[in-house]
Formats: C-alpha cells, structure tokens, sequence
C-alpha cells in the first residue's frame, strides 16, 4: 500500500492510499481531509496524485468505498466529478446498507495531469 499525504506547513491536512487488488486493479484507500482543508482542492490534488500513480503502475482500473451517510456527499461528488461510477461491491467487500461502492476505468478518464501539491515518503 502506498500512502500519501497533503500538508500546509507542518499540518497534514489530507491523505490517501492506494493498495493493488490485481495487477491490473487498485483501491483507493483512505482518502480524507480535515474540515479546515475541505472545499480548497485538497481532496482534488490527493485524488488526482493517486490517480497518476495508478496509471503509471499500469492499472485499468481504480475503485473504492465510502460511506452512505450525508456526511460523505461532498466524497462522492469528487469521485463523480473525476469519472468514477457507481459500482456493485468488490474485492474484499460484500453488500452493506453503510456503504457506497464507486470506481473508475482508467483508459476512460479524462481525468489527465497532475496539479497536486501531495507528497508521498
């Protein structure tokens, strides 16, 4: 698993992760904000770093996730703003009424480029 993190300062302010299903297949793991970074493009430069490791690593494709509650909306407003589509569950997970499954086929994204200011150790 690969973990990156967003930082202003010495805060972290964000972080996600990227673990490899199959050789061809990731899941985004992980990815949170604090609420002093949400709405300022934090969550867009850690999604879009992951997603360049990804497709640099060769997969096709990228899922994850989420919850259902209203708390998670501005979550799968990113995911869907980046290309991701619902999807039924996968890998490990199995239907769960908490739960919120998306993902992504990355030779049909448009999501290109990288403006992110995440770091990876």
């Amino acid at each position: 698993m690969t973990f990156w993190t967003a930082s202003e300062g010495d805060a972290v302010v964000g972080c996600a992760a990227l673990r490899e299903l199959a050789p061809d297949e990731a899941e985004l793991k992980s990815m949170r904000t604090v609420p002093s970074a949400r709405g300022r493009g934090v969550g867009t430069a850690l999604l879009r770093q992951v997603l360049d490791e990804a497709r640099a690593r060769g997969y096709r494709r990228v899922s994850l996730e989420t919850g259902t509650h209203e708390f998670f909306t501005p979550a799968h407003q990113l995911y869907a703003a980046h290309g991701f589509l619902p999807c039924g569950p996968f890998g490990p997970y199995a239907e769960d009424p908490h739960s919120r499954f998306f993902t992504l086929d990355l030779g049909d994204a448009s999501d290109a480029g990288n403006t992110s200011n995440a770091s990876s150790p």
